[in-house]
Parts: structure tokens; C-alpha cells; sequence
């Protein structure tokens, strides 16, 4: 049995998909069983229940011998955040497979480091950091941003407007990747127990600035203008004065901010693939499965 938490987000959707297309088992742990998406009941198993809540993580560790983390508490309600999530949510599921026996896959991100400005990317080390620590057969799966999820983004900001909205200048190149390539890594991390105790990071094929992006969106929907833009002045003040009232708001802000401003071009050179022998998904590929099928109700995670 694979237990996947976080598995209705972007990449947890791609992810049980390609596990039950292999014919395993797999039981999904999610707060909210409505968003699942795949029902194939026969060899998936839905429970609900929140990674911070140490019982029931406890309860859905019965019988199984692989626990993946696809989870992130970047933009969670309730009270979700990275350091309720990302840290203390993951350890909770770390602390559970250790005790038995079961091996972990832990989702984490390009440049996690304890002295990032970005709480995600602390949170997330302090989880490889607790997972090291564990005792229990482990592997970390290290990815930048998903390109799905930047589309998504515009598709949903387009929607009155026609007009998708660029956080920043928008100038700034980043490395995006393919959820459906991150999916395919972990699929063969969780199925090939040789990489246990390693480090895998993947790459996107390009680094995009959100301007091409956008406008790449914008073509590839048929709809005509550009880009419309959030300054980066705003972007401060959301960071700092939001923080009381919907701190999630504020960390999306401080995240656009370095993605408009840092070197975010790491994780383009080398790009690792479960399979050398077939290409990361191209710009184009995504588009054309994305722009059509996207709900502006989508959640972004």
C-alpha cells in the first residue's frame, strides 16, 4: 500500500493517476475527498484527515510501506502554513512511516536551505532535515516551479478581464518544470527502492520570464492584449501588511517578489528524468493540455 497525502493538489492528482495506472494500491489522505478526481475505487483507497493532526496520520498508516509527500502549505486556509504543514505536517507523516517501518518520498523545492527568505524553502528543509534524521529508507525529490500552476494562475486572473496578471515586471527568468515530468520522478522514486537515501532534482527544459509566459497563455487562448502587472512597491507593502489579516496573500507576495527579483534559473542544467529516454514536457505540450481544460475555480496547489 502507497499512501499519498497531498494527493489532490497538481502534482498528487498526476501522481495517484500514474500509480493506479500501474495497478498498485494506493490510499490518498486528503482534508477534502470531494476534490479527488481519480475514483477508481478498486485499488484506491480515500481517507480523510489533515497532516497536522498526528492521529490521523497514525490511522492511515495502517498496512503501508511507502508514504509520499506532496503536500505544501503555501497559500492553506485554516491556519495551514509552511511551518504547520511543510515542517510540522511532514514530520508528523515522517514520524509515522519511521514507526512502521515504511519508506518515505518527501516533494520538496529547488533551494530549500535553513536561511532562505522564503518560509516555504525553510519549512521544507527542516522536513529533509527531520526525515534524515528519522531512521527510516528515504528519498527527496527537489523541484522548481510548475509550469501548470503559473498557467493556472493566469487562466484564473484572465477571466473577467481577458488579461492575465503578472505579479512584479515580469522580466526575470525563471526555471519552470513540468508537474507531469515531477510526477514521473517520483512515480520512479517510489517504485525503484535503489535511490533510497538520495537527493533527486529535476529541472524544467527552459527558464521563461512571466511576460513570455503570460503572453504565451494569452496565444495559446486565443485572446489578445498583454499582460497586466502588479508593481513591485505593492508587492511590499502586501508582504508586510498583510500578514495579520491573510498571511497567505502576504507569502505569495514576498514569494512573487523573489521570483522577480533573485536568480531563480537554478534546477535548468542538468535535467533529471525517471526515463532519459523521454524529453521533459515542452512549454507547448503543457499549454495545449492546459488552457482548454482549466477551471477558474481550480484551487492553486
Amino acid at each position: 500500500m502507497i499512501l499519498v497525502a497531498g494527493g489532490t493538489g497538481t502534482l498528487g492528482t498526476l501522481l495517484v493517476r500514474r500509480l493506479l495506472d500501474r495497478g498498485l494500491s494506493v490510499r490518498l489522505l486528503t482534508r477534502d475527498a470531494e476534490r479527488v478526481a481519480d475514483h477508481r475505487r478498486d485499488t484506491l483507497e480515500v481517507v480523510e484527515g489533515d497532516v497536522r493532526d498526528r492521529a490521523a496520520v497514525a490511522r492511515a498508516m495502517k498496512g503501508v510501506e511507502t508514504v509520499v509527500s506532496a503536500v505544501h502549505g503555501l497559500v492553506g486556509t485554516g491556519g495551514a502554513s509552511p511551518a504547520s504543514v511543510d515542517r510540522d505536517g511532514n514530520a508528523n507523516l515522517i514520524d509515522a512511516a519511521a514507526g512502521g517501518s515504511a519508506s518515505v518520498v518527501l516533494v520538496s523545492v529547488v533551494g530549500a536551505s535553513p536561511d532562505s527568505p522564503l518560509e516555504l524553502s525553510r519549512m521544507k528543509y527542516a522536513a529533509e532535515e527531520h526525515l534524515r534524521r528519522s531512521g527510516t529508507a528515504w528519498t527527496i525529490v527537489r523541484a522548481p516551479a510548475y509550469l501548470e500552476t503559473c498557467i493556472r494562475l493566469f487562466e484564473q486572473t484572465a477571466a473577467r478581464s481577458g488579461r492575465p496578471l503578472v505579479f512584479g515586471r515580469g522580466d526575470n527568468p525563471i526555471n519552470f518544470v513540468s508537474a507531469d515530468d515531477v510526477a514521473a520522478l517520483v512515480e520512479h522514486a517510489v517504485i525503484d527502492p535503489s535511490g533510497r537515501g538520495g537527493m533527486l532534482e529535476i529541472g524544467g527544459s527552459e527558464c521563461l520570464t512571466l511576460n513570455q509566459l503570460a503572453e504565451a497563455v494569452q496565444t495559446a487562448a486565443g485572446r489578445a492584449g498583454g499582460p497586466r502587472h502588479v508593481p513591485r512597491p505593492m508587492l511590499r507593502v502586501m508582504a508586510v501588511g498583510m500578514k495579520p489579516f491573510k498571511p497567505e496573500m502576504a507569502r505569495l507576495a514576498q514569494m512573487a517578489l523573489m521570483m522577480d527579483t533573485a536568480d531563480m534559473t537554478a534546477g535548468a542544467n542538468p535535467i533529471q528524468a525517471a526515463d532519459p529516454q523521454r524529453p521533459p514536457r515542452s512549454l507547448s505540450e503543457v499549454l495545449a493540455s492546459q488552457v482548454t481544460t482549466l477551471s477558474t475555480t481550480q484551487p492553486l496547489s
